[in-house]
């Protein structure tokens, strides 16, 4: 048995503090969440880096690793940080040091690695103890001035050291190498851009702090990612993007035709998309072919050595290359997005969504405050120096003297200082001066840089006190960084492009991602579908379920849009290689569509967006009406012919000719010209023939010059011509005469 734990006082409860769970949660939450946002996952809008980035370049500039130094092995690296700023694992270190080096992660390295460090298939990096790194060019930017009292300082995790709060930044990072990042209740996402045009925008802010950001769009007309790829956004959404910190950016693959001779060609893909491993797009579009989902490729080949090579092979040589790859772009990720969250600590300490404009601001300030703390530096320095140099000027001109005090006098420091009113350090320097530097020359030399100095102090003092001077220099500075990546070298020269989208038929995209086979449609009584492969002539060996019968049959292509329409006046839209197979009864077609249940199947059939319809109901209501009206992108349909019970839309025939035949249930017929019925896309309809009891049986559309033709119920044709039609030719809505002899029984046109 274990022993009873008392509390300290040994029972009594003084030392006891109830605490209200809910407010100590919120407390030790709220704890949590500010440390994740501020410590791991927000990037710093001065320097663009998180804590572990900032500490890994800080940490190798502490190293000496510098551009023109030696490589170190990575595992050396990440033991440093670790030991000394960063207190987490060492695979996440090595993660952050790793993608600092990766060309295709960073649009400009901050590491500047040797060995292997993964690739954009998506394998990773060696073990750090095979790996050696150093700082780049974009690193020591980011240090520039970082012994000059240029940033501020705080103890690290175990104080036994210090660590900058933030880099001077002398390199636009944040918006020139992007970042990504979830916290507690906020993520951040910026892409990458291109330093020139940056710089661009920067100095004009300088020249026109209130620039808006439709004017800096003209000098960073969207991003610069590190695998290149083809923007697609209009001008207009970028804009919006950056002036709300919010939006996000198509990219989309670079590709061109080869030609193979012949009339043959195939695909190359030179660029894909930020962020998309090779390998897997590969395999995602090879899976999509062996699903039979890509009709128009034939094969798709990695040819990739250094450069990206993906070869598609179409088809046939009739294949459209637009089509192939606007189909490619919809299903695979060729075409991607890239979101733009510019959620970022501003000031260091507040986390907010910022726009371009105010992005750019913030590291314009920051880089005015590192230049006046710089400066200050520097005149601290050069006041000491001058203090010490007007000492050392004192010593030579008296030197007989200063010589005779040090021999002579025990104390001689105190003597000096009385003799000549210097001070401490002044006598200090004197003290410590060598014999060998008694040299006439010596004096000379004092006294020259006892000028350049006190001319330096007047043009810091002058820089300090000027606005208009602080920001010449900070510009200056965006012009040498602007220079070493001018868009003429090869790390400065843009690598994304920008485009329209091409002007594509959206039809002939949807044909082209469907495998195009016959097929037979069936629809039951009770409305279940199924879709039997082939063209099916004899129906009457079809079965259904006890108590149901056909309904419609009629074939099809894979590729069609299947229209439905309902008693209740709705059309539906189906795609043809979405039904179910033919295997047993099919589906309901309620589970595919929000067909309401006292609704029936009135009819269905092959879209075709050249023809029209003529929908009547059973009143005798009708209109016409386009197909591709009838085309309903949802579940829910379309609501075409407004009918309400117990009145149903009972008619839906083909639109040819110029006349309209209508026959009620009172056997009158009716024939009028087809222009008396209007054309509408929704709507109750005009009335066709009017009844004193019943309704409409059939409705026929038809060429007056060709005669109205009727079948009986032995299969015999009946056609009556123009004269012989007059009695029956009428105006719409007339109540029309008896039908004439050998109309068929059932009061229908087709017996």
């Amino acid at each position: 048995m274990g022993q009873e734990i008392l509390p300290p006082s040994g029972g009594d409860d003084d030392n006891i503090q109830p605490v209200d769970l809910k407010a100590a949660l919120e407390q030790r939450y709220l704890a949590y969440a500010l440390s994740t946002i501020m410590h791991r996952a927000l990037p710093d809008v001065r320097d663009g880096l998180k804590p572990v980035h900032r500490r890994i370049v800080y940490a190798m500039n502490e190293m000496g690793l510098r551009p023109t130094s030696a490589f170190r092995k990575c595992a050396k690296i990440v033991g440093e940080v670790m030991g000394n700023y960063h207190p987490h694992g060492d695979q996440s270190i090595y993660d952050a040091l790793a993608r600092l080096a990766q060309d295709f992660s960073q649009r400009y390295t901050l590491v500047n690695g040797q060995g292997n460090f993964g690739n954009i298939d998506g394998d990773s990096p060696a073990a750090m103890r095979y790996t050696e790194s150093k700082m780049t060019a974009v690193s020591e930017l980011l240090l520039e001035g970082i012994d000059q009292d240029a940033v501020d300082f705080r103890d690290t995790y175990d104080e036994s050291n210090s660590e900058p709060v933030v880099l001077p930044g002398a390199f636009p990072n944040l918006l020139a190498n992007g970042s990504s990042g979830i916290a507690v209740g906020m993520a951040t996402s910026i892409p990458s851009h291109n330093a020139h045009e940056l710089c661009d925008a920067a100095l004009h802010l300088i020249k026109h702090r209130d620039a808006t950001v439709e004017k800096l769009v003209e000098f960073i007309p969207g991003p610069d990612f590190p695998t290149g790829g083809i923007i697609i956004d209009s001008r207009d959404s970028i804009i919006e993007s950056y002036r709300t910190g919010r939006g996000g950016f198509r990219v989309r693959a670079k590709w061109q035709t080869e030609d193979l001779g012949r009339g043959g060609y195939q695909i190359v893909i030179t660029e894909i998309p930020f962020q998309v491993q090779k390998s897997r797009l590969i395999e995602k579009i090879a899976e999509l072919l062996i699903a039979r989902k890509l009709p128009l490729l034939e094969d798709i080949r990695d040819e990739s050595a250094e450069d990206i090579r993906v070869v598609l092979v179409p088809k046939s040589r009739s294949v459209d290359p637009t089509i192939l790859m606007e189909s490619m772009f919809k299903l695979t990720e060729l075409e991607s997005r890239f979101p733009l969250n510019m959620n970022v600590l501003s000031m260091g300490r507040i986390p907010k969504v910022m726009a371009l404009n105010e992005v750019l601001k913030e590291w314009l300030d920051h880089r005015r405050e590192v230049l006046q703390r710089r400066s200050r530096f520097r005149l601290a320095a050069i006041e000491r120096r001058l203090e010490i140099l007007g000492g050392l000027l004192v010593a030579y001109l008296n030197i007989d003297e200063v010589i005779r005090i040090i021999r002579e006098e025990d104390e001689p420091k105190p003597v000096m200082m009385a003799r000549w009113d210097l001070t401490d350090n002044q006598v200090e320097a004197i003290l410590n001066m060598r014999l060998r530097a008694l040299r006439k020359l010596e004096e000379f030399e004092i006294r020259k840089e006892f000028d350049e100095l006190t001319k330096e102090k007047s043009e810091i003092e002058a820089l300090l006190a000027s606005d208009d001077k602080q920001w010449q220099t900070v510009a200056w500075e965006i012009g040498e960084v602007k220079k070493k990546f001018a868009k003429a070298t090869e790390v400065g020269r843009r690598r994304t492009q920008f485009a329209d989208a091409p002007e594509a038929d959206e039809e002939a995209i949807q044909q082209a991602m469907i495998e195009k086979e016959p097929i037979t449609v069936v629809i039951s009584e009770k409305g279940w579908i199924r879709a039997l492969k082939g063209h099916i002539a004899d129906t009457a060996t079809l079965t259904f379920k006890e108590g149901d019968g056909l309904k419609v049959a009629f074939p099809a292509q894979t590729t069609d849009k299947i229209l439905i329409v309902t008693t209740g006046g709705k059309a539906f839209t189906l795609g043809g290689d979405k039904l179910p197979g033919g295997r047993g009864h099919g589906e309901p077609l309620r589970i595919m569509v929000d067909m309401d249940n006292d609704q029936a199947v009135l009819t269905a059939f092959v879209h075709d967006p050249a023809r029209k319809q003529l929908i009547v109901s059973t009143a005798g209501n009708g209109f016409v009406v386009a197909e591709a009206e009838l085309v309903a992108n949802t579940r829910k349909g379309k609501q075409i012919m407004n009918v309400a019970l117990p009145e149903e839309t009972q008619l839906l025939v083909p639109v040819s000719g110029d006349h309209v035949a209508v026959v009620g249930e009172n056997r009158k017929l009716l024939v009028f010209p087809l222009a008396q019925v209007p054309e509408m896309s929704r709507g109750k309809g005009v009335r066709l023939q009017r009844y004193k009891d019943g309704g409409i049986s059939d409705v026929r559309c038809f060429a007056i010059s060709d005669g109205l033709v009727w079948e009986d119920s032995a299969g015999r044709t009946f056609t009556k011509n123009k004269d012989e039609l007059a009695e029956w030719l009428a105006d719409r809505a007339s109540v029309g005469r008896t039908v004439p002899k050998g109309f068929p029984r059932s009061g229908k046109f087709a017996g």
